[in-house]
């Protein structure tokens, strides 16, 4: 059976460049990087010259970076220490955040008794800015904390101007950037942003290690005690193969950045054509012109009842997409996503996250688009 993959939102498959570098690390680096002999210093090493060259892509500084288990950890260090340490009185979010931000926020506002706003979302999808601005105006401590691209359905915010704005009203800034890191380049010398988090496997990377950026001079407790690892941030023996992966990964997304983002482009733009083409009434969630470059969300054209039945289908043709994050793929409910930008009728339609990487081609379209036509 053919098998074709798009759901590179959920999860990308690993570069062989990354793969052949991590079995090296694998068979030969097998050190603590904590013990003082030569074993574990070439570990050690291996972990530095990583975090060196992941800071050199971001333009920040080595110090800044912190590694975890994931994005998902990441993000609840870098929210529950805002808490903690920065005495933080209020939260700004948006009810489209992944589940990793706003259920950590929901469990930190029973817990701390702290105040949270959510910003308005507007028709495509996309952060109201004025709404924003608004509510930042009041003079609580304040960390607003909004995702760069929307897992589901693509949109893009302004990163530069939300953290100028944030600048303006004092607030820390956290955004997840787990969509987006090794997909544009980013220069975090000149966008304020005060925190941001990335998951390796999100960009052709190993799964079990991402990573945190905590600018230079914010000083936040440790989460996890025990061992001085990651500058006493965070305890417990470094998982080097997977470091080293994820360095490397990062390294071959910014080198083949523009021809890979010129393919995956070109392919969104033919998928966007030949679903206009063949299913009259196919609706695109977000405003599509500006939805980042591998994501499309669409709402077919057809009955209610193939809703349940839609995914299913496709597995059974080899066709891997989704209905939204995979972290909530066992749910029944509608996505938090798309009850927040559809009405009652659209939302009871089937919809699709299509999500794109540079190893899909045009056949396979046409394959889904084949199949697609069945149902």
């Amino acid at each position: 059976m053919k098998k074709v993959y798009l759901d590179n939102a959920s999860t990308t498959p690993l570069r062989p460049e990354v793969i052949e570098e991590m079995v090296q690390v694998l068979m030969n680096d097998y050190g603590n990087p904590s013990s003082t002999h030569a074993f574990g210093r070439h570990s050690k090493n291996l972990i530095e010259l990583s975090r060196k060259s992941i800071a050199k892509n971001l333009n920040c500084s080595g110090q800044e970076i912190i590694f975890t288990s994931c994005a998902t950890e990441a993000n609840n260090f870098i929210i529950q220490s805002c808490i903690r340490d920065l005495k933080i009185e209020r939260i700004i979010t948006s009810k489209i955040e992944h589940h990793a931000v706003l259920h950590t926020i929901q469990i930190l506002q029973k817990t701390y008794n702290i105040q949270v706003n959510y910003v308005n979302i507007l028709d495509s999808g996309e952060i109201d800015l004025v709404h924003l601005s608004h509510l930042l105006a009041s003079e609580n401590k304040t960390l607003v904390s909004l995702m760069h691209v929307n897992n589901e359905i693509g949109t893009v915010l302004n990163l530069s101007r939300v953290a100028k704005i944030c600048k303006q009203y004092q607030a820390y800034f956290h955004t997840d950037t787990v969509q987006s890191i090794g997909k544009i380049k980013f220069d975090l010398q000149e966008i304020p942003i005060d925190f941001l988090v990335a998951g390796a496997h999100k960009f052709y990377g190993p799964k079990g290690i991402g990573f945190a950026f905590i600018r230079k001079g914010i000083v936040l407790n440790p989460i996890l005690l025990g061992g001085e690892q990651e500058k006493g941030m965070r305890a417990g023996t470094e998982s080097v193969h997977n470091i080293v992966g994820m360095s490397k990964a990062l390294e071959l997304s910014y080198l083949y950045l523009e021809e890979e983002r010129k393919h995956i482009t070109e392919l969104k733009e033919y998928t966007i054509s030949q679903l206009e083409f063949h299913f009259s009434g196919v609706k695109f969630n977000g405003n599509t012109k500006d939805t980042f470059y591998n994501i499309l969300n669409i709402i077919l054209p057809f009955s209610e009842e193939k809703t349940s039945m839609i995914l299913f289908n496709l597995d059974m043709k080899g066709i891997a997409v989704s209905r939204g994050s995979a972290c909530q793929s066992g749910s029944i409910k509608p996505s938090h996503v798309l009850a927040e930008i559809l009405s009652e009728e659209d939302l009871k339609k089937p919809s699709l996250r299509i999500s794109f990487s540079h190893y899909n081609t045009k056949e396979e379209i046409d394959y889904l688009i084949e199949n697609l036509k069945l149902l």
